[in-house]
């Protein structure tokens, strides 16, 4: 699933400001732009993008009234990922950054040997951001895998490479 911005080429400000809405899962709703159910100002959205508030106005009104965005970015919702806190909560995190993430199966053999090591996942995020050659899988576990089933985790089918945190 790569979700296309090429509504926006040639207004590479608002595209900008469309990448940061799918980053941050903000939606957008009756002309204006929200993170859950708090609304965002033009101005704060624009400080964030590094554009000027009528850009974000006009980016707005170009995903309104496009029948191929406005379907996307009226239903993207922000989410906690619990990686940053990981530690404060006595939890460990395992990013699984995947050979081709339209691969099948590169979740289901990764939380696999997480089961087998007897440790419970907290969270489980596929992360694309809209572009799978982006595509990250960020596992928050409760407690820390032990170091055996690393060489596991890297044999799992689709794995690139493995950061521990």
């Amino acid at each position: 699933m790569d979700i296309s911005l090429s509504e926006f080429d040639g207004f590479p400000s608002q595209k900008n400001v469309a990448t940061v809405m799918l980053k941050q899962g903000l939606s957008v709703n009756d002309g204006k732009v929200y993170c859950g159910d708090i609304e965002i100002s033009d101005s704060s959205l624009g400080r964030a993008a590094k554009v000027d508030r009528r850009v974000v106005r006009a980016t707005v009104e170009k995903i309104e009234s496009s029948p191929n965005l406005l379907p996307i970015f009226s239903k993207l919702k922000c989410m906690a990922l619990l990686s940053d806190v990981a530690p404060d909560i006595g939890c460990s995190v395992i990013e699984i950054i995947p050979e081709d993430a339209s691969e099948p199966g590169i979740l289901a053999d990764i939380t696999q040997v997480i089961f087998i090591a007897g440790i419970s996942i907290r969270q489980a995020v596929v992360d694309d951001r809209g572009n799978k050659n982006e595509a990250r899988l960020i596992a928050v576990l409760d407690g820390q895998l032990p170091p055996v089933y690393i060489p596991r985790l890297r044999s799992c089918r689709g794995v690139k490479s493995i950061i521990l945190r």
